[in-house]
Formats: structure tokens, C-alpha cells, sequence
């Protein structure tokens, strides 16, 4: 590995660090060969490997949740191919520090020296602040490396994207995250105190986050203790970590389309597990009883009609008891909604006719079925000849309700599945009546 990121002129010492440096700033890798879970792209076979094996480096966005190398990365690629490293915040950074860094990076280009410059949570600039690095990354003045734990679809321009390869950083797994503990008791000359099970709560815990773990290994060295802490005394010592989740942003998108495949995959354990992350991370309640009020039309339907029902007695539920007492009742409503036969014929329909409304525009419907309240209306045909449904055998009259210039459309079209079963044969028996009385002609057809 060390072979592969070699270069001619040799890499950039590392800046010298104070002695009360936090530990995740003395375990940073000196090589990319060094960065950890990330070896998809660091590694020979990855875009940043064959990048720096050709020597050629191209802008890109690295994309990934906290704590997983990506400002170690930058400053690495930088060293790997021999570019001056300049780094700035989008959150710190306004247009007079770009115009600084872009004027720098010429006059470093006119002696001869390219720039890398890093970008962190480059989504934070606005689209004219984003529009800006453009001529500077065409005319090769900087080879930029934004960071992100936005997804860069939504977060940054498409003109900016197309000029940059986007990689993508996975979050921290449990054998990257033990060889981070394993090199911070290297570095301090101890082990962490704390017993296996405690170590491997502490593993899951980081939520894939290296600085975070690397912090609170920091803190379990900074305390005398005794002896290994258990789960418990972990528990106790560390405060909880709040799992990432913007509600705005994407980590809650992903949770919810979770959620509803998994309510529509009839899996109640990982409907039940996703709605639990979404109300530990604090997602308002009503929002998710929204989203299962909406699955229940959607994805049920009159398979079951209860699971509307359950999903608004939810709502009230909640409503009366609050948290965290009513958040039983959004759990059974999930449950509810998991288990239910499933249909989108409902849903189908309803698109379908939309469709049809759209397309047939102002059509009006056959005079028989319209209102009469004044005599002009009678005159002109209103009403005339319309069946009422009660006084024919079986309550149905089998008149035609269509506008004239359209045939007869089918948009609803239920399963075999749960209720819709039973209706299905409903809709059969009245197809069945319909043409048989259109046959003998005895169906009121507004005549």
C-alpha cells in the first residue's frame, strides 16, 4: 500500500501537535493507506487508489456521515500527489475568503505549485456561491475536494456536480472502529478500562462516527477508574449519543421510505425497528401518523379498511394521552398496518381516474342523472328517465351514468386479497346484472 501512494517529492510533515492535543487529532493517518472503512476508495482498486497511481487527481465530492476520514482524506490526497493543501468551512467562508483562495492559488500556479483546495460542508455555500468555483476548477487553478453528509443531488448545483466525481464514504463498521480503539491504546500505552461486553456497547454506540468514538475513549482514559466498566457504568460515565437525524434532511427521508417499504413489505419487526429510530431521534409523532394514515389508503386500501381506522384512532390516542403513553397506539397502529392484507387498487384507481378527468376535460353527464329544480331544466331533459336504484330488484337499476361521448371506464380493479376479495365479487355480480339487463334491454339508459 505504501508503494501505490508514493511520490517523486516527499509528502509534507506532519504539523507538529501540542501535547494536550485531542487524541482524534494525534491518531489522524499519515497515509492514505492508513484511513480506515474507507478502502472501496482509498484502496488500488478504488477511484482515489488509481487516482494517485496514475499521479492525475480530479476534482471531487466526498460524501459520507461524520467521523469517516473525509477532511483526512483531502489533506491526504494532497501529500499523496504533491498539491499545496488549503482548507476552508463553507460555514466560516464567505465570497471575500474564496476570492482570497482562488487569487492565492494563481500566483501558486504561476510558480509552478497546483492547489487542493478542501471544502468542507461545501453544501452550506448557496447555488451563486457554488456557481463561483467553476471558471477556477476548469482552468485547473484549484482541483477541488467538497465534503459532504448531504446527499449532493439535492444539496449542490448540477453544473458543479458535473465537473466533479462524487465517492461515496460508508459509515464506520464495527472491525474499523475496534482498529481505532485498538490504535488509541497503542498511542496512550493502556487499555481502554472497560470489560468486552462494555467495549462492544461503546463500538455501537460511535454509530459509525470515528471522532466520536476517539472522543469518548479520550474521556474513559482521562478518569481513574478503578476497574472495567461494565455496560451499565459505561452507560452512566458516557452520555448517551443522540443518533444523527436532521428532519429536514435526507438521514429522515431514508428513514421514513424505510419505514413504508418495510409496512409494505408485511415485515412488522423492521416496520417496528425503523419507526423506533424515527421516535428515539426525535421525530415529531404526528408526522409518523401521518405517513401511516397515508400508507394505509395507499398501500392497503379496502383490503383492510380498519387500518385507516387504527392509524386515526392513533392520532386521537395520542393526541389525549400524549408522550410517551401514546406512542403505544402509533405502535399499534404500525403493527396493524404491517400485517394487513395489502392492495394499492385504491391508489391505482385514484390515479387513473385523475388521468381521465384531465384528458376528458368538461364532458357533461347524461341528462338523466342531472338535477331539475327549475321547469326550463325539465324541459330541456334533466332528469327525465332516471331509474331510482331502491325500487329495482336488488337496488340496482343498471343505468348507464357515463358521459355520452365516453365509453365506460374500469379504474378500480381490487385484489383477491383480504376485504377487497369480497368486493371484488360485488363488483362482479353487478357487472354480471349490468349486462344482462343491458341485454334484454330493460337498463334505463336516459331515454
Amino acid at each position: 500500500m505504501a508503494d501505490l501512494f508514493a511520490d517523486d517529492a516527499p509528502p509534507a510533515p506532519p504539523p507538529e501537535l501540542p501535547a494536550n492535543a485531542p487524541l482524534a487529532d494525534k491518531l489522524r493517518p499519515q497515509a492514505l493507506g492508513d484511513v480506515v472503512g474507507q478502502e472501496h476508495v482509498t484502496g488500488p482498486e478504488g477511484a482515489i487508489g488509481r487516482m494517485v497511481a496514475a499521479g492525475k487527481l480530479g476534482s471531487m465530492i466526498l460524501w459520507g456521515p461524520p467521523g469517516t476520514g473525509k477532511t483526512s482524506i483531502a489533506r491526504l490526497l494532497a501529500n499523496a500527489v504533491g498539491l499545496r493543501f488549503v482548507a476552508i468551512s463553507a460555514v466560516f467562508s464567505g465570497v471575500a475568503d474564496l476570492k482570497k483562495v482562488f487569487a492565492e492559488a494563481r500566483t501558486a500556479a504561476k510558480a509552478g505549485q497546483r492547489t487542493l483546495l478542501f471544502v468542507d460542508e461545501i453544501h452550506r455555500f448557496n447555488r451563486a456561491q457554488q456557481d463561483g468555483f467553476l471558471p477556477f476548477v476548469e482552468d485547473g487553478t484549484v482541483t477541488l475536494v467538497g465534503a459532504t453528509t448531504e446527499n449532493p443531488s439535492f444539496e449542490l448545483n448540477a453544473a458543479l456536480l458535473s465537473r466533479c466525481q462524487v465517492l461515496i464514504l460508508h459509515r464506520l463498521d464495527d472491525r474499523a472502529l475496534g482498529t481505532l480503539i485498538d490504535r488509541a491504546e497503542a498511542e496512550v500505552g493502556r487499555p481502554v478500562p472497560l470489560t468486552p461486553p462494555a467495549r462492544e456497547a461503546l463500538v455501537a454506540s460511535a454509530d459509525g462516527d470515528g471522532r466520536f468514538l476517539l472522543n469518548q475513549v479520550e474521556t474513559l482514559f482521562d478518569v481513574e477508574l478503578q476497574e472495567p466498566l461494565d455496560p451499565a457504568g459505561m452507560a452512566a460515565l458516557l452520555n448517551r449519543r443522540v443518533p444523527v437525524y436532521d428532519k429536514d434532511r435526507e438521514g429522515h427521508y431514508n428513514l421514513i421510505s424505510a419505514l413504508h417499504k418495510s409496512l409494505r413489505g408485511s415485515d412488522p419487526q423492521a416496520s417496528l425497528y425503523y419507526l423506533a429510530r424515527m421516535l428515539v431521534a426525535g421525530e415529531e409523532p404526528l408526522y409518523v401518523i401521518r405517513r401511516l394514515t397515508r400508507f394505509a389508503s395507499e398501500d392497503i386500501g379496502l383490503a383492510d379498511p380498519q387500518a385507516l381506522v387504527q392509524c386515526l384512532a392513533a392520532k386521537d390516542a395520542y393526541d389525549f394521552l400524549g408522550s410517551p403513553e401514546g406512542e403505544l397506539a402509533i405502535v399499534q397502529a404500525c403493527l396493524y398496518c404491517a400485517v394487513a392484507p395489502k392492495s394499492n387498487a385504491a391508489y391505482a384507481a385514484q390515479k387513473a381516474a385523475w388521468r381521465a378527468a384531465r384528458d376528458t376535460g368538461s364532458l357533461a353527464p347524461p341528462a338523466h342523472i342531472l338535477n331539475a329544480p327549475t321547469k326550463l331544466m325539465k324541459d330541456i331533459g334533466h332528469g327525465k328517465g332516471y331509474a331510482y336504484d331502491h325500487e329495482s330488484d336488488d337496488a340496482f337499476s343498471g343505468a348507464d351514468y357515463w358521459p355520452e361521448e365516453m365509453e365506460r371506464q374500469e379504474f378500480y380493479r381490487p385484489t383477491d386479497r383480504g376485504f377487497e376479495a369480497r368486493v371484488r365479487e360485488r363488483l362482479e355480480f353487478w357487472d354480471a346484472r349490468r349486462n344482462a339487463l343491458q341485454s334484454s334491454g330493460t337498463t334505463n339508459q336516459g331515454s
